[in-house]
């Protein structure tokens, strides 16, 4: 079938649909939804059997569905209608949610239902981000597929929005106004985490801090501490400790309510403002945990950006682990395992391009470390998306399992940049240099299986996140009880020290940093524009070419430089 993607963005979901589409056979191209006039063209240039929109925030124009079948999947359970509804499920603590997928219609979110998922919400409450993409893309991708079915089936017809059926539990939700993401440090903690949560990562929650209006992320609930509510208790690791109504919460990111503003760190947005606030333990970015046989590695850094001191932070980490009498070294990444290097902390230095120097050569440390972990066998956990060098960081490990659902961008050429991360070894050593050449310069997603299948990883586990994770530590603990262990781990010192021999690692790392030094300093690129379009996030003005196939095979194109 042929089935063309609208969307807001070429987002993690919606890659992931595109992936799923086209393992399961399907002819698929995406068009970004930037106009009316775009998504109409898009339809007359594809000619689809099917348009599905994962992830849409424009109306569909009435000229398009009426003329074209068109399916919405809304991250809501049946008869949810407006724009704010994981904000509101958040927020109001609902038990369980859902994905509908719905027909375009001319009132939003109204339209006939083709299918639904339910599925229950974690207590916690859950970062509307981690809930977007776990829970809710992956109900939204099993949708996707069960549409593309039902649509070759001539005798399916959706079933009209009626409120008088059981299934169809949620209302029409007004759009969240600035008045509900007001942030009152004199709430009670959970209230507090509950609130932010509601509205992270965008576009955060409202509040005062240290005489500063910003808006709020990436919180945490801290210790019953006494104290004035709003006022900051402590710092660590980049964030910062503030009394609540009860106790206290760990802020980790703040954006100052200002024009420009970039999401920082939120000791680095506070500034001088908490230059006298003391260390507090109780918050950590990276955990080192150990079995007889196996010491794990944690890391969950936001939105998996790393920055220099990140990094530097990592690496310490893991030369402990390295030394430590156990024989398996897992290194475990968060609710995102890596992006590569922080782009909102470059660019928000007072020279970013030599930021960025210093943070590629704190992230390849990083890699060295697990290259050169010779007297472990090393698994990477990757529960949770990658892209760039968050990738290649991971491929130095010497088993790579990743979950199922799992979205993998292993290249850098949307950003202007060459990459480093010991790519030109590690990628390489996986897959071959065609292959590696191919997966660098085509600049598409791959999938968790299409991963194992290439030899970028090793083995797709199912399951949620933890239980993911255990399955990997199990998967660990019989590594290190093999009885071949020893057999394994002389092997591996061998082929490490015939590799250096032939060449040594320096010779990669200095290599690359070569052609980045120009990427950099130079820009020959265009590493300054796709950095300032990243983090400032402006709209892209077309479609990447590589994704418009209906525009590539029609010669069509659109005017303009792609920022995505």
């Amino acid at each position: 079938m042929r089935i063309l993607l609208l969307c807001s963005s070429f987002n993690g979901l919606t890659q992931r649909a595109w992936l799923e589409l086209r393992r399961a056979g399907h002819d698929v191209s995406v068009e970004l939804a930037l106009s009316p006039e775009v998504m109409l063209e898009a339809v007359q240039l594809a000619k689809p059997d099917l348009v599905i929109c994962p992830f849409l925030k424009e109306k569909v124009p009435a000229e398009l569905w009426r003329g074209q079948r068109t399916v919405i999947i809304h991250p809501g359970p049946p008869g949810d209608r407006g724009p704010s509804s994981l904000d509101w499920a958040i927020l109001e603590g609902a038990a369980e949610w859902g994905v509908t997928a719905l027909q375009a219609v001319e009132e939003m979110d109204a339209g006939p239902i083709w299918a639904y998922r339910i599925f229950p919400v974690p207590a916690g409450p859950p970062r509307k981000s981690a809930l977007y993409n776990g829970p809710v893309a992956d109900a939204a991708v099993e949708l996707v597929l069960e549409v593309a079915a039902k649509a070759g089936d001539p005798a399916f017809v959706p079933e009209p929005l009626d409120y008088a059926r059981p299934e169809v539990v949620g209302r029409l939700r007004p759009a969240m106004r600035r008045a509900d993401r007001e942030v009152s440090w004199a709430e009670p903690t959970a209230e507090v985490v509950r609130r932010v949560r509601a509205a992270d990562g965008s576009p955060g929650g409202l509040a005062e801090l240290c005489g500063m209006r910003v808006r709020v992320f990436d919180v945490y609930p801290g210790p019953a501490l006494a104290g004035t509510p709003g006022t900051v208790a402590g710092r660590r690791e980049g964030a910062v400790l503030v009394h609540t109504g009860d106790g206290s919460v760990w802020v980790g990111h703040l954006r100052a309510e200002e024009p420009g503003a970039v999401k920082l760190p939120a000791v680095s947005v506070l500034g001088e403002r908490v230059a006298e606030a003391q260390e507090r333990p109780g918050y950590s970015e990276i955990t080192y945990d150990r079995g007889d046989g196996v010491g794990v590695v944690s890391f969950d850094f936001y939105n998996g950006a790393m920055s220099t001191d990140q990094c530097r932070r990592l690496a310490a980490a893991l030369r402990y682990a390295a030394a430590q009498d156990t024989r398996v070294l897992v290194l475990r990444g968060g609710e995102v395992f890596s992006n590569g290097i922080h782009l909102n902390v470059i660019e928000a230095a007072p020279h970013p391009e030599l930021e960025a120097w210093t943070n590629i050569n704190a992230i390849n440390q990083v890699c060295r470390e697990l290259v050169w972990c010779t007297g472990q066998l090393v698994v990477t956990s990757v529960g949770g998306n990658a892209g760039a060098g968050g990738v290649m960081m991971g491929l130095g490990a010497d088993r790579v399992i990743v979950r199922e659902g799992v979205v993998l961008n292993p290249h850098y050429r949307t950003m202007g940049l060459f990459g480093s991360e010991l790519w030109t070894y590690t990628l390489v050593r996986r897959v071959g240099a065609r292959e590696a050449a191919r997966l660098t310069g085509e600049a598409l997603p791959i999938g968790a299986r299409e991963a194992v299948e290439l030899g970028l990883a090793d083995r797709a586990m199912a399951g949620s996140r933890q239980a993911f994770e255990r399955s990997v530590l199990e998967y660990a603990e019989r590594l290190a009880a093999d009885p071949g262990y020893g057999r394994l781990l002389a092997a591996k010192q061998a082929a490490r020290d015939a590799d250096e021999r032939r060449r040594p690692l320096e010779a990669y790392r200095v290599e690359e940093l070569a052609e980045m030094s120009r990427d950099m300093f130079d820009d020959r690129s265009g590493f300054r524009q796709a950095r300032e379009a990243f983090v400032h996030k402006r709209k892209a003005d077309r479609t990447p070419p590589h994704l418009a196939v209906h525009r590539e095979l029609s010669g069509t194109s659109l005017p303009g430089a792609s920022h995505m």
